[in-house]
This record gives C-alpha cells, sequence and structure tokens, in this order.
C-alpha cells in the first residue's frame, strides 16, 4: 500500500496528499512580446535619443567649426576652409604633445603589463603585504586624480615642495632643483606619476585571473615548477586577451589624462611635458582660436578611433584563433 501511495505520488506530483497542478509545456513557436526586437529598441530609446543629441550634435558643431576663423562667444565667424588643420598639422607644439601623448602611452603600457601583472598575480596569491601593495596603487585610482596630481605637483615645487624640503632635512640640499622648470626631471616627474594610474588594469589583472582553472597551477606546482615560470608560462598566455584589454585601456586613458598633466606640471616647462588634451585646451584661450582648437581635437578623435580599430581587429584575431585552437 505504501509502495503503491509512493509511486502514485511519483508519477502525478502528489505532495504530501496534495495533487500538483502542472502547467502545459509553451509552444515553442511562441514567443514572448517583451523579448521582441521592437522591446529592445523602445527600451535603447532613450540611451539613442541622448547620444544623437549629445554626441553627434556636438561632432557636427565641431566640425563646422573647426573650418572657421572664431573666438569662444561664436559671433563674426570666418570661413577659412581647411586652414585651421594645416596650422594644426605644422605646429610644432602640437607635434610635440602628440608625441609626449604616445610616449606618456607606451610607457604606461609597459608598466601595466609588467608591474601591474606582477602586483595583480602577489595580490590574487594572498601575498602577505598585499593590503599595502593595495594602498599604494589602487587608492590613486579611486579618488579623483586632479586631486592626486594637485598634490604631486605641490611636492614638485621649488621652495616649498616636499621633495626638495624632505632632502634639505636630510642634509641633501644640493639635490634639491627646479623640478618643474627643468624638461628632463618634469618629464621624469610626469611619468612617476603615471606609475600610480595602474590600479584599473591591476583590478583587470586581479578579476581575470580569478577564472582560470586551479588544477593546472596545482599541477605545475606539483610538478616542481616556480613562481615566475607559473606567471610567465601559464598565466601570461591564458590572459592574452586581458592583456588587449589593458592596453586598450591605457592608450585611450592617456588622451583622457588632461587633469593629470594640468595639475602636476600645467605643460611646463615651455610645454614641453604637454599632451593633447592641454593642448587642445591651451589652444582655446587665444584670440579667435576655438576654430584652431576644434581641428586640433578633431585630429585627436580620429588618431584614438585608429587606435580603437586596430585593437578590435586585433582582438577579433585573437579569439577567432582561440576558438579554432
Amino acid at each position: 500500500m505504501t509502495e503503491s501511495l509512493t509511486t502514485r505520488a511519483i508519477v502525478t506530483g502528489e505532495r504530501g496528499g496534495r495533487r500538483s497542478e502542472r502547467r502545459p509545456p509553451r509552444r515553442a513557436g511562441r514567443r514572448s512580446p517583451m523579448r521582441g526586437p521592437w522591446f529592445a529598441i523602445a527600451f535603447l530609446a532613450p540611451l539613442l535619443a541622448f547620444y544623437a543629441i549629445y554626441f553627434v550634435y556636438g561632432f557636427a558643431v565641431l566640425g563646422v567649426v573647426s573650418t572657421q576663423r572664431v573666438g569662444l562667444t561664436f559671433q563674426n565667424a570666418l570661413d577659412v576652409g581647411f586652414q585651421n588643420f594645416e596650422l594644426v598639422l605644422t605646429d610644432p607644439s602640437f607635434l610635440r604633445s602628440i608625441i609626449n601623448t604616445v610616449a606618456f602611452g607606451l610607457f604606461s603600457v609597459f608598466v601595466a603589463l609588467t608591474l601591474g601583472f606582477i602586483l595583480a598575480m602577489m595580490m590574487a596569491s594572498g601575498v602577505r603585504a598585499r593590503q599595502w601593495f593595495y594602498a599604494v596603487f589602487l587608492l590613486p585610482s579611486l579618488i579623483p586624480m586632479a586631486l592626486f596630481a594637485t598634490v604631486f605637483g605641490r611636492m614638485l615645487e621649488t621652495r616649498d615642495g616636499a621633495i626638495n624640503e624632505g632632502l634639505r632635512t636630510i642634509g641633501l640640499g644640493f639635490l634639491a632643483q627646479d623640478w618643474l622648470g627643468d624638461p628632463t626631471s618634469a618629464y621624469i616627474g610626469v611619468l612617476v606619476l603615471f606609475v600610480f594610474t595602474i590600479g584599473l588594469p591591476i583590478m583587470y589583472y586581479t578579476t581575470d585571473v580569478s577564472q582560470v582553472n586551479g588544477s593546472l597551477i596545482e599541477s605545475a606546482t606539483l610538478d616542481g615548477a616556480s613562481v615566475w615560470q607559473i606567471y610567465r608560462i601559464m598565466l601570461w598566455p591564458l590572459l592574452k586577451s586581458t592583456h588587449i584589454t589593458v592596453i586598450l585601456s591605457v592608450l585611450l586613458g592617456i588622451f583622457r589624462a588632461f587633469d593629470i598633466i594640468y595639475f602636476s606640471t600645467g605643460g611646463q616647462p615651455g610645454g614641453r611635458t604637454d599632451i593633447t588634451g592641454t593642448y587642445v585646451y591651451k589652444a582655446t584661450l587665444g584670440l579667435d582660436r576655438v576654430g584652431f582648437a576644434a581641428a586640433a581635437a578633431i585630429i585627436v578623435l580620429l588618431i584614438a578611433l585608429i587606435i580603437s580599430i586596430i585593437q578590435i581587429v586585433i582582438r577579433r584575431r585573437i579569439d577567432a584563433h582561440g576558438n579554432h585552437g
């Protein structure tokens, strides 16, 4: 009797003397209206409208202004064709800002792929001093970079800067110098400042390394592989997709590093540490120079777009190669 009741409960779905109602299976041909393409378009419509108004209109205005000689009031504009673009491309200061942007970007990429990768692996492995590393390298990424750059710029001041004051305190006053007045020292100071912007790459690596199969690392450890061999031979190739993401984020981040340069060195001395962002900003301050600055901004946007396209193509090839492999 008990066996028959149990069998009947399994077949009919009875639980505790109550019959559970089974819903008829949903037909394969029916689709919920919430999953249709029109619902997705309606959901994205406000965002698309914002982009159309803010970005498309902004780019259109930027394109029109770039062919004019006009000031900040945008009155009495004079059409000059592509003359602004010619002036920008032949300006040594603009070319220097492009070189500085590329140089700072390549240096930041190198630091992110080496120091950032190593620190991320160390923190993911549970090293004892990981709290100290988090505080030193991740804290600058959690506070406004304008504030961080301002404090760093104050440290480099000649008279009352913390660096020169510290050197004088310990009896090394002869090493104190005008850090922002010398091109070499100012350039080195900016490079040091960019070292502390690797917090985002560290977070990328820390997140992605947690998805690596732990049994592979355990097997390599049992086979006698050292820590550096695991980093170099195993983890580095496995995180190749993360490397591409880090490179793109760092390179594009350099074009948005206006606050880092402006609040630390201000492009000094003599524009030697200017990047494209500070160059465009300073160009707008001149008389009837808004069109000139707009032309420079368009050229910078095109360079950033080319970098993005190259990154997308390389990443797709890597993904396709990995899928076929």
